[in-house]
């Protein structure tokens, strides 16, 4: 088995074909040190738990892990609080740095005699409609070699060699461009509040998200094509102070901004997510935009339907899993992609969306108040927000 990425998808699935005697060679552009400092997303749902639990990988964010469970809503009629853990299903996130989680996973593969290839691109995959894929790869210092597997699983990312390798007319792409860009921001300063904030001002949305006790990530939407280091660092702490309101609600605590880019709020989907022996998860899957912090959390359920599936097929020659692979996770895919697209109208202003900004304000706002009054959509909101 050919693994290409050593993002959450490609690790969890290296780590149960490897926990059930399957080898498993993980291929990874890039170097190891890179793949365990990029920071990403860190809000994992209490069915990834469940996953990570069940296979023994775990303890650490169970060690370092955060529980969460409130989220607070700014806007122009005032404030207010939801502590989801109480609503819906009755779950909360666990924060937990996406970073340390693919250090967690990577140690567990490598402790367990696992195989990876760092520095080491994937070019194509070839003869995925055969019984015999290869895959071409190609190191740093220029040495170009093919790889054999039964399977291949694509965990590579949108722009990764098993998107690109997909022949014309195999799969169909759904896609929509939101029109929205964040500034996501990294900073060395504490919490400024112990709940997600969500900001909805007149000049953009603005987000607050702890991290660790001493980070804390921030969003600021902004114009799309904004380069990330377009803004001072004064102009960024001053408008997070007029977007979430500090005066009204509290100062924010200030520091040093350490990294920083930009997002663009794209979605799309595959179907289906397998092309004879090629197998797809993770972002190259599907793409979600960051506004509900589903994409790690597919990404790892994903991982366990594919591995599960792959571990009946080459242990017991049942095929059933593999042949029932790609609905079960647009099953998943789909209603998340719902959400994510109601919550992008919940937070952001007309630039995002397709109707004219007087109607579409009021369209915020009915929802706004629905959210804050509504105990049936609270139980909406809580369910969808940290399920997957």
């Amino acid at each position: 088995m050919v693994v290409l990425g050593a993002g959450p998808a490609g690790l969890v699935l290296a780590n149960l074909l490897q926990a059930h005697g399957i080898d498993c060679l993980v291929v990874e552009r890039a170097t190891r040190d890179h793949i365990r400092t990029r920071a990403r997303a860190g809000f994992l749902a209490a069915n990834t738990v469940r996953i990570l639990d069940r296979h023994g990988l775990s303890d650490g964010l169970h060690r370092h892990g955060q529980t969460h469970s409130t989220c607070e809503f700014r806007t122009d009629d005032g404030r207010f609080r939801l502590d989801y853990s109480t609503l819906g299903l009755g779950e909360r996130h666990t924060v937990y740095p996406q970073q340390a989680l693919v250090t967690d996973l990577l140690h567990h593969f490598l402790e367990s005699g696992g195989a990876i290839r760092y520095e080491t691109e994937a070019i194509a995959v070839h003869d995925a409609d055969s019984g015999a894929p290869t895959v071409s790869v190609r190191t740093a210092d220029g040495q170009r070699s093919r790889l054999r597997a039964r399977y291949v699983a694509g965990c590579d990312g949108r722009h990764g060699a098993a998107r690109r390798s997909l022949p014309e007319g195999a799969v169909r792409r759904y896609r929509r461009d939101h029109r929205v860009t964040w500034l996501g921001l990294l900073a060395e300063a504490p919490p400024s509040m112990d709940a997600v904030g969500y900001a909805v001002h007149e000049r953009g949305f603005a987000g607050h998200m702890a991290r660790t006790a001493d980070i804390t990530r921030y969003y600021l939407q902004c114009e799309p094509g904004t380069p990330p280091g377009a803004w001072s660092e004064d102009r960024i702490w001053d408008e997070l102070d007029l977007r979430m309101r500090a005066k009204e609600y509290g100062p924010l605590r200030r520091g040093r901004i350490v990294q920083r880019d930009t997002v663009d709020f794209e979605s799309d989907v595959l179907e289906p997510l397998r092309h004879g022996a090629l197998f797809l998860a993770g972002d190259a899957a599907g793409l979600i935009s960051p506004s509900a912090a589903k994409g790690a959390n597919l990404a790892v359920l994903e991982a366990e339907l594919l591995a599960l599936a792959l571990i009946d097929d080459l242990t017991r020659g049942d095929a059933t899993g593999l042949e029932t692979y790609s609905a079960r996770c647009l099953s998943h895919i789909w209603p998340a992609q719902e959400f994510s697209y109601w919550l992008i109208g919940l937070l952001h202003g007309a630039s995002g969306a397709d109707h004219e900004s007087p109607f579409h304000d009021r369209l915020r706002r009915a929802r706004m108040t629905a959210l804050r009054t509504s105990r049936s959509q609270q139980d909406w909101f809580a369910e969808r927000y940290v399920g997957v």
